[in-house]
């Protein structure tokens, strides 16, 4: 999978950034463009080079402050006939579907992480949707609400946070969770209390919902699910997949246990609050425990293919040519 960078420096910059790329495993091209930048003034660099290489890469670029001086950008060919590009990805250490672009997990996770009103109008609408699907015990209307809530974004951005100490991309992280849920569980309790009086469900409802029961019952699985959920999700992220099936997995215990507290609450089941609540946060706990882990790992092979490829490229420089 091959990758283009457009890097925008000021010319006193150029040469290190044309040093950095030309010697980095993986490169295909590189060209550069002289006062192409007029805004800041400076020169365009582009490189075309594997997926798998680009961290390194731009890890060189943050360390001479080009992110500060100028820009960089990454961006993918939607089609690159080249076989020198093929040749630089079958170079590249690992394989360009499992690559990781520490930045671009960053800013993904910071921006699906903001407590903005459509987070908030997203979380509420399916813990409604939950609450519906409790006292009803409509396995659908349960489902529609884990396909609705938005809650991985805060969680996979908390799980980035903790491994790259970004303490910034954590604080709005908690806050989206810890302003997010309580006010969808608010909004759920307060629905479910004005539709007892309306007859729209009877107070016995928890006791009649077959299909529900597992929200309340935490137990090993329920740890077992959200460390499954908790390494999908972050799969998800990190391979630029889509999250939709990956959301429904992710929301499956806990926009519903949040809606089972809220109804719970307003009906006096206190012990099954007390259940869905420990469910809630078993979930939440291990969904950031496993995307830590899956983060770490991807960290530790990394580094590895990172450092088997310097080896090898400098045995390859070493060898005296004929």
């Amino acid at each position: 999978m091959i990758v283009q960078l457009r890097i925008s420096v000021p010319a006193e910059l150029s040469r290190a950034v044309l040093e950095c790329c030309s010697g980095e495993s993986g490169v295909a091209e590189v060209a550069l463009h002289p006062g192409a930048s007029v805004v800041p003034p400076g020169d365009v660099i582009l490189v075309f080079m594997a997926r798998e290489s680009v961290d390194a890469l731009i890890e060189k670029l943050h360390a001479l402050n080009v992110q500060e001086a100028g820009s960089i950008a990454v961006t993918t060919p939607e089609l690159l006939l080249s076989d020198r590009a093929d040749r630089a990805v079958a170079a590249a250490p690992g394989e360009g579907a499992d690559a990781m672009i520490w930045d671009e997990v960053s800013r993904q996770t910071g921006e699906d992480s903001k407590l903005t009103w459509s987070y908030v109008v997203f979380l509420v609408l399916a813990t409604q949707l939950a609450a519906i699907g409790i006292v009803t015990d409509s396995p659908i209307a349960i489902v529609g609400a884990m396909a609705v809530g938005p809650e991985f974004g805060p969680l996979a951005a908390l799980a980035v946070a903790l491994v790259r100490r970004q303490w910034r991309l954590g604080r709005g992280a908690a806050v989206a969770l810890g302003v997010g849920f309580p006010v969808a569980m608010l909004a759920a309790a307060l629905t479910a209390w004005l539709s007892v009086p309306l007859g729209l469900f009877p107070p016995d409802a928890l006791d009649r919902g077959s299909a529900v029961e597992f929200i309340y019952h935490p137990g090993p699985y329920s740890l077992i699910v959200a460390l499954l959920a908790g390494v999908a999700g972050m799969l998800s992220v990190i391979s630029r997949r889509s999250t939709a099936l990956v959301g429904v997995f992710i929301s499956v215990t806990t926009v519903p246990a949040a809606g089972f507290v809220a109804v719970a609450l307003v009906l006096g089941e206190y012990q099954k609050a007390a259940g869905s609540a420990a469910q809630l946060f078993i979930n939440l706990a291990g969904l950031v425990v496993a995307a830590v882990a899956v983060l770490l790992f991807y960290r530790v092979v990394n580094r590895r293919q990172s450092r088997g490829a310097r080896s090898r490229q400098g045995r390859s420089n070493a060898t005296p040519s004929r």
